[in-house]
């Protein structure tokens, strides 16, 4: 089984029913994450939530309809920074933007947008660059309470000196308090950022091929997926974006060993950046 713990102990087992659980009765499909972190992840919820077994944590999880977003929000992952990893965002500013310049329109898709903090610095970039006004933006989750809280673009201003210096070093045209407003600990980012942006659940697991982009940003997500999941993800992307069109993915994330590396070359290779070749 790919990237699979056999389940040879009780506790595995319970971990492959609570996740054939939640797929039958959420349509949430877990089952081909990479096991040793969802593992990890289903112990650490265990643990935090108050839970003897796993077996008890899921009968919860089946009939209070209060559990399943409380379990969510451990089985996905919504650590990120604005500008992380600052030079993927200048090489996109360098060498991606030049090429999106030339079309009348675009569409760009953050998969896995997790908080939001990868939308809004993408936002913020195209702003910068002038290509806001043409450029529709969809931010995609599979987690409802991440999609609410990328929508809101709250978030705490001790993150702030992280993010504006993350953006001096992507090679940002002005000031990151331009775009937000303090209050209360707390960083406001601008409406007029997400004026363009449409949110939508959506999971790279189960749901179908997502519009015709020029620009695909999905960093730090198929790392935690299986080689099976990483396969039909890439396969989404390949048929996701328009001819010529470009892939981001993060900096420990790879083509290399896809079953559809061939439909990809690279465009700037140190930074996981890819342009779609074949039709």
């Amino acid at each position: 089984m790919d990237a699979k713990i056999v389940p040879d102990t009780i506790e595995d087992i319970e971990i492959e029913l609570l996740l054939e659980a939640v797929y039958q009765h959420f349509h949430y499909d877990f089952r081909h994450y990479a096991r040793a972190s969802i593992k990890r992840r289903l112990l650490h919820a265990r643990s935090q939530l108050g839970y003897d077994s796993i077996s008890a944590m899921q009968s919860d999880v089946l009939r209070d309809r209060t559990m399943l977003p409380r379990l969510l929000n451990y089985l996905t992952v919504q650590v990120s920074e604005m500008f992380r990893d600052p030079s993927y965002f200048r090489a996109l500013r360098e060498k991606v933007i030049p090429h999106l310049r030339t079309y009348a329109s675009l569409k760009v898709w953050v998969a896995g947008c997790s908080n939001g903090e990868e939308l809004y610095s993408l936002s913020i970039l195209f702003r910068e660059e002038g290509l806001a006004h043409k450029t529709m933006f969809y931010a995609t989750d599979i987690n409802p309470s991440a999609l609410k809280a990328a929508e809101a673009g709250v978030y705490p201003l001790e993150q702030i000196r992280l993010f504006t210096a993350n953006h001096q070093k992507s090679g940002g045209h002005s000031s990151l308090s331009d775009y937000y407003t303090a209050a209360y600990g707390r960083a406001v980012f601008d409406k007029s950022l997400r004026s363009q942006v449409v949110f939508s659940d959506h999971s790279l697991v189960t749901d179908a091929v997502f519009g015709e982009m020029h620009l695909i940003s999905c960093r730090n997500v198929l790392i935690y997926f299986n080689r099976e999941l990483q396969n039909r993800a890439v396969g989404l992307f390949r048929d996701s974006l328009a001819r010529r069109g470009f892939l981001g993915l993060g900096s420990k994330e790879s083509l290399r060993f896809s079953e559809h590396a061939s439909a990809f070359s690279e465009f700037v290779g140190g930074e996981k950046i890819y342009q779609r070749t074949l039709p």
